[in-house]
């Protein structure tokens, strides 16, 4: 019997009883990270790293959830479970399934680089890898965070010079967050939309280091923060809520801006390329250092990716499953 078997409620381990990242209720449910498109409501009981479990409880609520940190090997049935970092947003797991020597590992969503707030990705050897392919596209190549970094600043200053305002695109768990470490204090001040303070409140709770903000909510008067940057999701730009803010310019910040149809799509006035999912290159060295004969490619540019694995040499095959991608959020893509 294979250690993990694909089902229509999800990625099931028979002789532990569990799923992983389940799309349907069950009973037990084995969570990678936070982001709504893997952590559902209405499981049984739900495992997640200690680090991602505060978020978890903040956005699905009074759940049954025990938590693991990073390595701690635990016994479910004949299973033997460990999460180890992935290094999408803080919290963020793959999960290492062994039985009877064959070991499989569900990546949930990664990227390789260190961002500096998340704990970095760890490559896990195993038999079988399961992989996201979001960016699964020779185009996707990432710029460095420090180069990104330093575009974001400049076209703050320039938009504080002008006299306007600066809104960034962005979803409430894990890019907001990067980004706030990305920023540089001394062009202005960075007010946030509640959705994104609220998990900015959940982060620093938990010892997690971001400069200071100020909630932008409807008591906050514009006039008061002159050169401000605003974080929001991206549903809020061009709302009434925005538009108070009178002069202003927005961009969106996610690694779909690096297709110059979409970039003209969102209509902001700027986009910057940054994305807490792998590039092309940060997918294959993932799968490389797996050591994995056997890779199943989930969400993203599976055809695509998947014929090119297989022309490499690897044995690999789509796995359709009901994962979204962080635009399930309805904050600005990944």
């Amino acid at each position: 019997m294979s250690a993990l078997t694909f089902t229509p409620s999800g990625i099931y381990c028979p002789v532990g009883d569990f799923y992983i990242d389940p799309w349907r209720p069950v009973a037990r449910a084995l969570i990678t990270h936070g982001h709504a498109d893997h952590a559902r409501s209405g499981m049984g009981s739900y495992l997640a790293t200690d680090i991602a479990a505060p978020v978890m409880r903040h956005r699905l609520g009074d759940i049954a959830l025990d938590t693991i940190r990073y390595g701690e090997p635990r016994q479910i049935g004949g299973a033997t479970v460990s999460f180890h970092p992935a290094g999408h947003v803080p919290g963020s797991a793959q999960i290492k399934v062994e039985v009877a020597g064959e070991i499989w590992v569900a990546s949930g969503d990664y990227k390789v680089t260190d961002d500096g707030l998340s704990t970095a990705f760890e490559p896990v050897k195993c038999h079988h890898f399961i992989t996201e392919s979001t960016f699964g596209l020779p185009v996707f190549r990432w710029s460095s965070q420090a180069d990104v970094a330093a575009q974001i600043n400049d076209w703050w200053a320039d938009c504080a010079a002008a006299g306007k305002t600066a809104f960034l695109g962005c979803y409430a768990l894990g890019k907001a967050q990067r980004l706030l470490t990305m920023l540089d204090p001394s062009v202005g001040p960075i007010l946030t939309h509640t959705a994104i303070e609220n998990t900015n409140r959940i982060i620093r709770g938990q010892g997690i280091l971001l400069p200071d903000t100020q909630l932008a909510n409807a008591d906050l008067n514009p006039k008061e923060y002159p050169g401000a940057l605003v974080l929001a999701p991206p549903s809020a730009l061009g709302s009434a809520w925005a538009r108070k803010f009178g002069a202003q310019e927005t961009a969106f910040a996610s690694g779909w801006m690096a297709l110059r149809g979409i970039r003209r799509r969102r209509a902001g006035d700027r986009g910057f390329v940054i994305s807490d999912h792998a590039d092309w290159s940060g997918l294959l060295a993932a799968i490389t250092e797996t050591g994995a004969e056997n890779i199943y490619v989930t969400h993203g540019y599976t055809d695509i990716f998947t014929r090119y694995l297989n022309d490499q040499g690897w044995n690999a095959q789509v796995l359709q499953t009901e994962f979204g991608g962080d635009e399930a959020e309805d904050e600005a893509a990944a």
